[in-house]
């Protein structure tokens, strides 16, 4: 039994706007997806008999990208874990409220608990007048060998525009501009071409953004290069979020506690998660602010958290590059978090930020190349 079999794949396209994340890692095809999936395979045999019918679960719900994405994200903190020297037991009870973390480690003769959480900044989902999936990748079909578009939605009807329309005058538009006049126009200040499609209540405003010489001529390229109606939820940072929901939920465990997490963000800063965890710079007497995760103002109510781990945008196609950061507890009675040697570790000094670099690269442990996955995601037909 495995989380993907080995049957011939034909589909090389890249995800759909109505495809789940699970269909899309089991439906692609070519050689760069086989290494993933032959990995994802065999990183989830590594994990007891008992854990893998629940993790299989995730990993193929189609109703639940956040499922699938979490299950991976698992998956590698295990890898990583084991490769890197440490006896791991999943879901051993601890703590004063009789909890059962993710997982219990044991490295050099250290034990430490690490409970992974993955995390997504809202993009796009949820706000009134949204683009129906359906329509986006009605767009993303047009053939356009010459220009990317980026699209605006103005206005949302009441029900959905009607798409072969849509799709035939977005591609005699863009059919009808040359590229090389319209680089040569943006030389001179003229701005992008633009064009307002209207039809039944809608309202979608494109611009056309010339393809560069070398990526033109390929009809089956993706149209949309820009989605600028997209919107970012900023009312809470989603690591502060994501360590605020994990921090206070085993109590008391006598062991250093690490909350693994997971960012998935559209422009991942370290100064983001830095004034998340500790505050933002220009606060008073001149240090940090007092509302990040650690508080430095006044008491200490978060000392139970040891060290944030954090990897932005971690995916299979990334895993091999991605330099895990550890956040340690400013707190002097945290429990000190140990660090990895495949780990970057980041201090509050003061009122800096203090980094020290890992030892060694995160592939290591995860037994991959450096370049791994080899290939290209979506050669050019």
């Amino acid at each position: 039994m495995a989380v993907y079999d080995n049957r011939r794949r034909t589909d090389p396209a890249p995800k759909r706007a109505t495809e789940s994340s699970a269909e899309f890692f089991n439906r692609i095809a070519g050689p760069f997806w086989d290494q993933i999936r032959e990995v994802v395979n065999e990183w989830w045999s590594h994990f007891p008999d008992h854990v893998r019918p629940g993790l299989l679960g995730r990993l193929v719900d189609r109703n639940s990208d956040s499922n699938v994405h979490s299950a991976l994200w698992e998956l590698y903190l295990h890898e990583m874990l084991i490769g890197s020297g440490c006896t791991v037991q999943i879901e051993q009870q601890v703590g004063a409220r009789g909890k059962y973390p993710d997982f219990l480690v044991t490295h050099g003769g250290v034990q430490f608990v690490l409970e992974a959480i993955w995390t997504a900044q809202r993009v796009g989902g949820g706000e009134p007048g949204r683009t129906p999936p359906q329509l986006v990748e009605a767009i993303d079909r047009v053939p356009s060998p010459n220009f990317f578009v980026a699209y605006q939605l103005d206005v949302a009807g009441p029900t959905t525009p009607p798409q072969r329309r849509l799709k035939a005058e977005l591609a005699k538009w863009l059919y009808g501009l040359d590229p090389d006049r319209v680089v040569a126009a943006q030389g001179q200040g003229v701005p992008l071409p633009r064009h307002v499609w209207q039809e039944a209540g809608w309202r979608i405003t494109f611009d056309a953004i010339p393809r560069s010489p070398d990526r033109r001529g390929d009809p089956t390229a993706r149209t949309i290069g820009v989605h600028t109606s997209v919107w970012l939820d900023e009312d809470l940072n989603p690591v502060l979020g994501a360590v605020r929901r994990k921090g206070g939920k085993y109590g008391e465990m006598n062991l250093p506690f690490i909350v693994a997490v997971g960012n998935e963000a559209v422009f991942p800063e370290d100064s983001t998660t830095g004034a998340a965890l500790y505050g933002t710079l220009g606060g008073r007497d001149p240090g940090r602010a007092s509302e990040g995760y650690w508080d430095i103002s006044e008491g200490h109510p978060h000392s139970r958290v040891s060290g944030v781990l954090v990897v932005d945008n971690p995916g299979p196609w990334n895993w091999a590059r991605r330099t895990p950061v550890l956040w340690r507890s400013p707190y002097p009675e945290s429990m000190p978090a140990p660090v990895l040697p495949i780990w970057e570790a980041a201090s509050l000094v003061g009122a800096e930020v203090v980094r020290v670099p890992a030892e060694r690269p995160v592939n290591s442990a995860l037994g991959l190349p450096d370049h791994w996955p080899v290939g290209a995601p979506f050669p050019r037909s």
